[in-house]
């Protein structure tokens, strides 16, 4: 059965940091891609970022390139998205999807067949 399991949001000042964990299990990083994604009330839900199975490349939106950071430990299941220099445009509900495509596109999701619960991100404006 495979389930996703996100933790570690937050609310932080604007420049801070947190770490999302997207805790995933019915299957191994290597078979398939991660993507993240956000929702901001009132907003279509945005592609942030995607992790290859087939060589841990990454993809990102253009909203968060140079801010975002998202690595894999295949050892423990889990995939992380480090974010730094928070922003309050930032603030959104994040969500991991498993990409059994191997496209890791974030623009058309529409291959992203499981998701996690989301994990609630806030920076204050």
């Amino acid at each position: 059965q495979v389930q996703l399991v996100e933790s570690g949001g937050g609310l932080v000042q604007p420049g801070g940091s947190l770490r999302l964990s997207c805790a995933v299990s019915g299957f191994s990083l290597d078979e398939y891609s991660i993507g993240w994604f956000r929702q901001a009330p009132g907003k279509e839900r945005e592609g942030v970022s995607c992790i290859s199975s087939v060589d841990g490349s990454t993809k990102y939106g253009d909203s968060v390139k140079g801010r975002f950071t998202n690595t894999r430990d295949n050892a423990k299941n889990t995939v992380y998205l480090q974010m730094n220099n928070l922003k309050p445009e930032d603030t959104a509900v994040y969500y991991c999807a498993v990409d059994r495509t191997n496209w890791c596109d974030i623009v058309n999701p529409w291959g992203y067949e499981y998701w996690g619960q989301g994990t609630q991100v806030a920076v204050l404006s």
